[in-house]
């Protein structure tokens, strides 16, 4: 399974790393898993909300498409200068989300990375989660807001807040690889996951 991470100006350093390490250890464990981090355009250098330069080997794009896309957020509810908002704003990043969508991805969005799935136009009439500073934002894109961690849909996903990126990735892990993986990598990590998974 091919799964990719995208990583913008601004992003939040938490949303993205947390499940690219729940994932990374779940391919340790015997998931067949290939987890990459990709640009959201074409460019080498990415910097995060804090100002960590994150060097990347690829970029977002449709011939390269992956079975999963994950979406951070960042910089949404404080209107940053970057950030998940202003990729929102720019509409390249919605729009190839959008097309990754139609074409058979999953998508999957970590706290406010799920504004970027509604700025896309495929949260109309679906259920989901985000930071719940964004979220009566997201009842503007015509979602059914739900207060739980994790929303699974089925082809998307969303996760509520800052720290849900560790609970998005083991439930990736374990709808994907199977629970007794899903179940290693938290033992391993020692952490316990929060809240509920709501599944349709």
């Amino acid at each position: 399974m091919k799964i990719q991470i995208v990583l913008f100006d601004g992003f939040g350093e938490l949303v993205a790393f947390a499940p690219y390490e729940v994932l990374k250890r779940a391919v340790e464990i015997g998931a067949d898993f290939q987890i990459n981090l990709v640009a959201s355009q074409q460019k080498n250098e990415v910097t995060t909300s804090y100002g960590v330069k994150v060097n990347i080997d690829d970029y977002l794009r449709i011939d390269n498409r992956p079975d999963l896309l994950i979406i951070p957020g960042g910089g949404w509810n404080h209107k940053a200068e970057l950030g998940a908002r202003k990729e929102a704003e720019r509409g390249e990043l919605p729009q190839l989300i959008q097309n990754m969508h139609a074409n058979g991805t999953i998508v999957a969005g970590v706290c406010t990375g799920s504004m970027l799935l509604a700025a896309s136009g495929i949260m109309k009439g679906k259920k989901a989660t985000m930071h719940h500073l964004a979220k009566d934002e997201m009842k503007t894109y015509e979602a059914e807001v739900l207060g739980y961690r994790i929303v699974d849909s089925g082809d998307v996903i969303t996760a509520r807040g800052v720290t849900s990126g560790v609970d998005l990735g083991l439930w990736i892990v374990e709808r994907f690889a199977g629970s007794n993986i899903a179940a290693a990598v938290e033992y391993r990590m020692e952490y316990e996951r929060r809240g509920v998974v709501w599944r349709g």
